[in-house]
């Protein structure tokens, strides 16, 4: 089965199989793993795609081929993994969970704008997801490809990425109203699939500790990708020091983003074409907000005025 891919004469390395997981380090290109007597040839190790850590490698996600169809497949052992973040002076306690992202699999199988797959234990009891592989690029990468000027861009281009997105915090909200959430909202993890142009969630194994308000970490998330979109890239004060531009002298601090305090978050005083429906939204995201978004609701709601104006 495993011919198609592999050496198999007489100086082919030994062909190992494994069926407990626990060790993914062992887990190397050129084995198989079997979950359910379901055999996959393991390929390479995936890498992080995100902040200039594109060689880091994600020893724990294996890209494979499934053996009996021939498809390309993730495998996503188990990892544990814990940190805190910071957004606004509260701190969040961030956790890998495996069986999290095993849930929202079957929660949002069918779904459009979701990664597709399904979970499977080892002969260990490790949960381990086999997700279906999505060929298209990074909803960051697509934009900070994109040659064109601001404003051509903002009229242009604009408009349609921004109705992509709001499907995608649809689906946000579709796991929020079933008491889940996304856990690591970034713009590397929508990818652009392709063939259709469909948007589409990956990577929900991050969980995190959450106080009065379950969703607010997502929110942040976003948030976050929406000041990306709206700048065509993040628009960063040490750029505008070296070009000079002239809205440095009406920046002041709690312009900048409420998470990364490099980045300006209040883009009309950057563009004042921006209109004022947009900006507020922005402004929620902003360093010195007094107020924030509650709910994705609330965000839609102020979106689709902003795009029916």
């Amino acid at each position: 089965m495993a011919s198609r891919w592999l050496p198999l004469g007489q100086d082919a390395p030994p062909f190992r199989i494994h069926r407990d997981t626990t060790d993914f380090f062992r887990v190397d290109y050129g084995d198989v793993v079997e979950l359910g007597g379901i055999p996959f040839l393991i390929r390479h190790n995936a890498k992080e795609g995100r902040f200039g850590l594109d060689d880091e490698v994600k020893y724990w996600v294996k890209r494979a081929i499934d053996l009996r169809e021939g498809k390309h497949k993730i495998i996503k052992l188990v990892f544990h993994e814990k940190f805190v973040a910071h957004i606004g002076g509260i701190a969040f306690e961030c956790f890998r969970s495996p069986r999290k992202e095993a849930r929202i699999l079957d929660l949002v199988a069918g779904h459009k704008n979701f990664m597709h797959g399904y979970s499977i234990k080892d002969e260990k009891g490790n949960v381990v997801r086999v997700i279906d592989f999505i060929y298209g690029k990074p909803l960051s990468k697509y934009v900070e490809n994109i040659d064109l000027d601001h404003e051509t861009y903002y009229y242009d281009r604009f408009p349609g990425i921004l109705d992509h997105f709001m499907e995608c915090i649809r689906a946000i909200a579709y796991l929020h109203e079933r008491g889940e959430k996304h856990g690591d909202i970034r713009r590397d993890h929508i990818l652009i699939e392709g063939e259709s142009g469909q948007y589409r969630w990956i990577d929900f194994d991050f969980n995190y500790r959450h106080r009065e308000d379950i969703y607010s970490y997502d929110l942040f998330g976003l948030g976050n990708i929406l000041v990306f979109l709206v700048g065509m890239g993040d628009v960063l004060i040490q750029d505008l020091r070296e070009q000079g531009h002239p809205a440095l002298p009406v920046l002041r601090d709690e312009d900048v983003n409420i998470v990364f305090h490099h980045r300006i978050a209040n883009l009309k005083k950057v563009y004042p074409y921006i209109p004022d429906s947009l900006n507020w939204i922005l402004m929620h995201f902003c360093k010195g907000t007094n107020w924030f978004y509650e709910n994705t609701g609330q965000l839609l709601e102020d979106l689709e005025a902003y795009r029916n104006a």
